[in-house]
């Protein structure tokens, strides 16, 4: 299977660059994974669309403000480290720029001096191990003087970093967003709760790697990332009691997706587990936990959009797209979302007031 049979035209004006006000007023285009037919909801219509007895499976990692602007010293120019894996004892590695004057030994300084830096070693791909020096709390100082590490293809500054984490996030340790889980309310999750679909959370920290493009023509010659991720036991016992009493598992984002198919039994039955995955989901691949995904549009050609094409079908997820396209949906990290799954219920079957106007009718 090529790479560019995962290809679709988007305007570069439907990148969404800032969230919307209320969180949960995104837009949701359900697809039936078995037949492709579609509808178009809002977000805050998800409760409609879940039975009792499913779960939800959410990522809780939080954003580090990982991006640190700062000077080369003694007296040098503008410098930017971005922070990726905490390799232990202050040595972080790093993605810094410009990578010409920031070589083994250079030494960098944030915040007038409240974090120093210096580069103690290069790695394979050009990341740098970097050694840092302050007083206290680490994670207090980057809350202090750190960015959001915010997409390439996102060129508005964010006037609320928060808007950047899900309101679950708990667990430091994510270079970037798990972006479907945004559109998550406290409100909105107690009503789901509220109806008999209990909540589970893993852990996988999302890296960069999520936005390195496949350069590969043939997909399978791709060399997938790895990250962190971890199932708790209470996690892992909610997924299999859901499984044996009929219950469908419904993943919120394709980190939640990669996490738990990662460390499933090939019967399904999962265990509490932790460690690095770097598991490639793309057409052909049998799903032995997730029945339904809630994710948002993914760039074209990227593992993201593959991985949506093995639980839905390539030419499904396509004329989706083209579908979402036609709209003028809100694309990637802040913009709307999806839900797929099999039998979607039609408009107003689940709903006591259902709103019709905020929906069109599904596509024959």
């Amino acid at each position: 299977m090529k790479t560019h049979d995962f290809y679709f035209d988007l305007p570069e004006e439907l990148i969404a660059q800032t969230p919307l006000e209320r969180r949960d007023a995104s837009r949701l285009l359900t697809l039936d994974k078995n037949t492709g037919a579609w509808t178009h909801r809002h977000f805050y219509d998800l409760p409609d669309l879940l039975r009792p007895g499913d779960c939800l499976i959410m990522n809780d990692s939080r954003v580090l403000p990982a991006r640190l602007l700062g000077q080369r010293l003694p007296g040098g120019g503008a410098c930017e480290v971005l922070l990726l894996i905490d390799r232990g004892n202050k040595v972080w590695e790093c993605l810094v720029r410009p990578g010409k004057k920031l070589r083994r030994g250079a030494k960098v300084s944030f915040g007038n001096g409240e974090l120093t830096a210096e580069i103690v070693d290069e790695v394979e791909g050009g990341n740098r191990l970097v050694r840092f020096d302050y007083e206290g709390i680490f994670l207090e100082v980057l809350e202090r003087l750190g960015k959001m590490p915010l997409p390439p293809y996102i060129k508005a500054e964010l006037e609320d970093q928060e808007r950047y984490q899900t309101v679950y996030s708990r667990v430091n340790g994510s270079a970037a967003a798990p972006t479907a889980g945004l559109h998550f309310t406290k409100e909105l999750m107690e009503t789901i709760q509220n109806k008999g679909v209990p909540i589970g959370y893993v852990t996988l920290h999302v890296g960069l790697g999520t936005f390195r493009p496949v350069k590969e023509e043939d997909i399978t010659d791709h060399d997938m990332h790895s990250e962190y991720c971890v199932i708790p036991q209470e996690t892992a016992d909610l997924i299999n009691r859901t499984k044996a009493n009929g219950g469908r598992v419904v993943c919120v984002g394709t980190t939640s997706c990669r996490t738990i198919e990662s460390w499933a039994a090939e019967n399904g039955h999962m265990e509490a587990k932790a460690g690095w995955t770097n598991i490639f989901i793309y057409p052909g691949y049998r799903f032995k936990v997730m029945d339904a995904l809630i994710t948002n549009f993914h760039l074209p050609e990227s593992t993201l959009i593959m991985l949506v094409s093995a639980l839905a079908g390539r030419e499904h997820v396509l004329a989706a797209y083209e579908e979402a396209v036609r709209q003028r949906y809100r694309f990637f990290s802040f913009g709307d979302a999806m839900f797929i799954a099999s039998e979607i219920p039609k408009i107003g079957e689940n709903s006591e007031n259902p709103d019709v106007s905020t929906v069109s009718e599904e596509n024959s």
